[in-house]
């Protein structure tokens, strides 16, 4: 067994490409070893802007050797009269490659048939992966790929080199007709220009580090955020957390240095958040604060070559800076004196969605269903949410967030707090993007949770009203995440908000654009909204049959959907659930065959057997009981009262046959079976529920 290492050196990859692409690699090289009958140890990857590479220890030096039988024509197609193998016969032996003497007759279920086994000897593994490796190399994905000089295949650059060494042997192929493997890498393009012997996949780690290039991303990690600290520390001050840009920094770089700046005080009059985008987005600075949190006027850049004058690198990032944050503050300077109503008139200028018309009427609706929501949760909200309603895509017009699109919401708080509206106002133009990724931080104001899922579910009811369905391989706005976001702010609100009346408000809004029935929106956005409600119980560990058996009966309210859940989690542990659940799902089978289900209340002139009688007493008891029980809120004790009936269900079972000759009979006993599955079905579809 030897390790096998690919490098693929290329010029400079954009760092988000870099880690997917690594993970592709490594599974499909994976797969195509298996599929080779290649067997092998665990794969690992590591790579810079300039190269990919992944290395996979203990791979066998051959195929495993497989035999198999094959199964020809029957005995009596394979032989003729006096015994002698037909041309059937030749041709199965021929295609199986073995003799026609090792040919034989088996006996199967279907008769006696021709075999042969046949004995698949392993290749060398070097051969091939001569054939396997340019094959993962030009299977890897990228989001945009190039082609370049007359060479017909695709990749994210320029290949400039591959290394492919099985343990020091050079698995030999050419790319494209012109690009061959070999042992030879490139280093540093600055520091250690030129080419490198790799001698053994061992020795690749190594052998590049004496080169300049630190080929293991936690390690570039970590000496990248050791630099800039201790760059920090330099200045006085401590770098602001980015976790993210640290991530971006350390696949810009191959060696990463870091440099120290300074921009001058007079931009510290612009908000923070311009700042720290400004140096974030453009350049990939890390801002500098000091003990107090504050920002200082400075900065750390990490840049991919160390010079003997670090002061003249310093000098030049303070030039491109300086003039990054001349025109940020000139943006914001400029939008503060413009009133944000007006900018509101402008978004009748910008475009929304080609079907949904522009930004402008989306404010409207939004505003409209944030009234809404105000009176059904807290009307003291109402004048706070609409205002922030009218306000919250204001600042998408303005110059600081079309120089910075991620400042979008942030820059419409500042504006807001400059302009002097009221606080929650202010802030909830910022929350109502939230939350902006799975597990982001929710609205932290009720005024913005509002805001926030009037939004959304703006965008949800607008795009399934024109046929913008999410599908399994696209959802180009996002309308996942915003139902997720919706569900996650009524949960951790406790609102008892009714969604199909949300719903209905929002597709209501769109009765001029709309290409749908509204009645088919409503419905498929609710069984949208039950299926992220479904998948964010399950995430949390709850079982998916308790859920579906919940949510079947109704998820029209979180709060309600999240109480009945918990009961029945607790229930079903009690002893006695699977006989009470078996009983249930026998009333539910006899409902559905008999369907259509009886609507005419029980008539107990009609019972025939005592047992009807005490199960129709039973039953009224306990819908009494459950009723009481579910209004205070009590659904464990609703449950133990539902719990009662087994009883007498298993006796009306053993005693009464339902389907009985007289068809008023058995329609006063389905109707009694339908009173039972009501008291059940307040609850969940217990049928649904695995025992």
């Amino acid at each position: 067994m030897e390790t096998l290492l690919l490098e693929i050196g290329a010029e400079e990859i954009p760092a988000g490409y870099i880690q997917p692409a690594l993970d592709a690699i490594a599974q499909n090289l994976l797969k195509r070893l298996d599929g080779a009958r290649i067997g092998h140890g665990l794969a690992r990857t590591c790579g810079t802007p300039r190269r990919l590479t992944v290395t996979v220890d203990q791979v066998a030096s051959k195929q495993e050797t497989v035999t198999e039988n094959l199964m020809g024509p029957p005995e009596k197609i394979a032989f003729d009269e006096t015994g002698r193998p037909s041309m059937a016969a030749v041709k199965f032996a021929e295609k199986a490659g073995v003799p026609l003497a090792r040919l034989k007759v088996v006996q199967t279920d279907k008769g006696r048939y021709l075999s042969a086994r046949k004995t698949n000897r392993g290749q060398a593994t070097i051969n091939l992966l001569k054939t396997i490796l340019p094959e993962v190399i030009l299977a890897t994905p990228f989001p945009k790929s190039m082609r370049w000089s007359d060479l017909s295949i695709q990749f994210a650059r320029p290949i400039q080199s591959i290394v492919a060494l099985y343990g020091t042997k050079v698995v030999s192929f050419t790319l494209g007709g012109r690009i061959k493997s070999g042992r030879q890498s490139l280093g540093h393009m600055f520091m250690k220009p030129g080419k490198v012997a790799i001698s053994s996949p061992q020795a690749y780690v190594q052998t590049m580090a004496a080169v300049e290039v630190v080929v293991n991303i936690p390690e570039r990690r970590q000496m990248t955020a050791a630099a800039v600290a201790d760059a920090a520390a330099a200045m006085g001050g401590r770098v602001l957390p980015d976790e993210e840009l640290l991530d971006i920094v350390t696949n810009l770089v191959e060696t990463p240095i870091a440099t120290a700046g300074r921009f001058d005080e007079i931009f510290l009059e612009v908000p923070r958040e311009i700042l720290i985008t400004a140096m974030r987005e453009h350049q990939k600075y890390f801002a500098v604060i000091d003990a107090a949190g504050r920002l200082m006027p400075g900065f750390i850049a990490v840049n991919n070559t160390r010079t003997r004058n670090m002061a003249l690198v310093a000098t030049g990032h303070e030039r491109v800076l300086r003039a990054r944050l001349s025109d940020a503050r000139y943006f914001f300077n400029a939008d503060v004196k413009v009133p944000m109503e007006a900018w509101v008139e402008k978004l009748k200028g910008v475009l929304f969605q080609a079907k949904l018309g522009s930004m402008y009427a989306k404010v409207v609706r939004v505003r409209a269903l944030a009234a809404w929501l105000a009176d059904a949760v807290n009307p003291a909200e109402k004048e706070k949410v609409t205002r922030a309603a009218y306000l919250c895509k204001a600042d998408l017009v303005s110059q600081v967030v079309g120089e910075f699109a991620k400042l979008q919401g942030i820059m419409g708080r500042i504006y807001a707090q400059a302009a002097g509206e009221a606080p929650d106002v202010a802030l909830a133009i910022e929350e109502h993007y939230r939350p902006t990724h799975s597990g982001g931080q929710l609205p932290q104001t009720e005024t913005g949770a509002l805001l926030s899922i009037a939004e959304k579910i703006d965008s949800i009811c607008g795009c399934f009203s024109v046929g913008l369905v999410p599908t399994g391989a696209a959802d180009p706005y996002a309308l996942r995440r915003q139902g997720i976001g919706i569900l996650q702010i009524m949960r951790s609100r406790k609102m008892n908000l009714s969604l199909a009346e949300l719903v209905e408000k929002g597709v209501a809004l769109f009765a001029e654009t709309s290409t749908e029935p509204p009645a088919r929106t409503v419905s498929a956005v609710l069984t949208f909204l039950n299926s992220r409600l479904s998948r964010l119980l399950a995430d949390e560990g709850l079982s998916k049959d308790i859920i579906a058996a919940v949510t079947s009966v109704s998820a029209d309210r979180i709060t309600d959907v999240e109480r009945r859940v918990n009961a029945l989690v607790n229930f079903k542990a009690k002893p006695g659930f699977e006989t009470l659940a078996a009983a249930f799902k026998r009333v539910e089978n006899i409902l559905k065959k008999a369907s259509p289900t009886p609507t005419e209340p029980v008539n107990p002139a009609l019972f025939a057997h005592g047992a009807e009688g005490a199960l129709h007493t039973a039953c009224q008891a306990v819908k009494m009981q459950v009723d009481r029980l579910m209004d205070q809120g009590d659904l464990d004790s609703a449950l133990t009262a539902i719990a009662t009936l087994r009883d007498p269900v298993d006796a009306f079972f053993s005693d009464v046959m339902v389907m009985a000759d007289e068809a008023a009979l058995r329609r006063n006993r389905l109707a009694l079976l339908a009173s039972i599955s009501a008291i059940f079905g307040k609850i969940a579809d217990f049928s649904q529920i695995s025992t």
